[in-house]
């Protein structure tokens, strides 16, 4: 039994882990870190768990290593509970392979020793990519997402996409996890090649929070008097918020965006270029519910697009529909018959997000905390 007074050996072993990873952190790898905090979470969950420290443990310990260790960060009694909750959390997935390498490389360390975490090459959590997202990131995800084929799919993001806190936060906000790939669209049989379709039903939602749009803030008495040019104005003046809620590498082109040809003036609401697409992507903006005329609309903008404005090394320009309101099945019926790429989304503002939402994520100023202690 430990002695709870005293929890010398305790400190002496987190210690020795810290000292051995410190030259390689020093050199900026995220990996090691994460590696140290899963260790050193699963030999305080060990002893802490079971009753062999006394209460008050954690802060003992974390006050000896800041004494001893002067200057370190990151090891505060809270950062202690959260690299428990690392460990915890995340464990059962981790250890899920059955493979007798994974089982050896994970098998609980010795006492009073810390080994450094070596994780199997475990297809449904890859390595690179859970190593590669900062432990804020990780901290993040466990607090504010509790199945664990959701957080994996964060992760995966995350690291596929270089997140910032603030865009992950953002990304779950718009629980982008249950709307991806679920658009309805026609990709698979107006894009030139099933990659670039795959690409553009995984680039896409079928519903936004575009919670920036503050309909009080407008002056406007009631969300259903928004109109298109209120909701238009609005994402010009919070275009990156929109870019950071729509996906990745877009970059705006302009609102409005002026089309001549055969001496008809036309205009789209926005337009933007998608880098990973390698395409135009216009977006017409609807205050009410779908009609099937806004297809036939947006795809005589597209035939302009793709005929007068198309680059030679581009791809065919993309059409989304942002609509407040659509019944998915028509929808996904009615937009096959079209040749040109489309897709329809919904969209909601500020007044529209449910209360099941809000209650889903943890109020802001716990997540601040939270980014802030992981961070010392």
């Amino acid at each position: 039994m430990i002695d709870h007074a005293d929890y010398n050996d305790a400190v002496q072993t987190i210690k020795q882990a810290i000292l051995q990873s410190q030259y390689q952190a020093a050199k900026g790898s995220n990996a090691v870190q994460l590696r140290l905090y899963y260790a050193v979470g699963e030999y305080v969950a060990a002893n802490s768990r079971e009753g062999h420290w006394g209460q008050g443990a954690l802060r003992a310990i974390s006050e000896r290593l800041q004494r001893e260790l002067p200057g370190l960060r990151g090891f505060s009694e809270r950062n202690l509970k959260y690299m428990r909750t690392f460990f915890e959390e995340w464990s059962p997935i981790l250890l899920g392979s059955n493979s007798a390498e994974a089982s050896a490389e994970l098998e609980s360390p010795a006492p009073g020793v810390i080994r450094q975490l070596r994780l199997p090459n475990y297809d449904r959590v890859p390595v690179e990519g859970f190593l590669s997202i900062g432990f804020s990131h990780h901290c993040l995800i466990l607090s504010s997402v509790k199945d664990a084929e959701e957080r994996v799919y964060y992760v995966k993001r995350c690291a596929q996409e270089r997140m910032s806190v603030d865009t992950l936060k953002q990304a779950i906000k718009q629980d982008a996890y249950r709307h991806q790939g679920a658009l309805p669209n026609n990709f698979t049989q107006t894009l030139s090649t099933p990659q670039q379709a795959l690409r553009a039903i995984d680039m896409f939602k079928d519903e936004y929070l575009l919670d920036f749009i503050n309909v009080e803030e407008l002056g406007v008495r009631d969300a259903a008097d928004v109109d298109e040019r209120v909701v238009e104005q609005a994402i010009v003046h919070n275009v990156k918020n929109f870019i950071m809620a729509f996906g990745r590498a877009f970059t705006f082109v302009s609102n409005q965006y002026h089309l001549d040809a055969f001496g008809v003036d036309q205009y789209i609401d926005l337009l933007f270029f998608n880098r990973d697409l390698n395409c135009l992507v216009a977006v017409e903006l609807k205050s009410g519910p779908f009609k099937t005329a806004y297809l036939g609309q947006l795809s005589g903008y597209l035939s302009v697009l793709n005929g007068f404005e198309r680059k030679e090394h581009e791809n065919p320009p993309i059409g989304i529909i942002l609509c407040k309101d659509m019944d998915k099945a028509f929808v996904d019926y009615m937009v096959q018959d079209y040749k040109q790429p489309l897709g329809v989304a919904t969209y909601k503002t500020s007044k529209d997000m449910s209360e099941e939402l809000l209650r889903a994520l943890p109020p802001i100023e716990d997540l601040e905390r939270l980014l802030e202690s992981a961070g010392e």
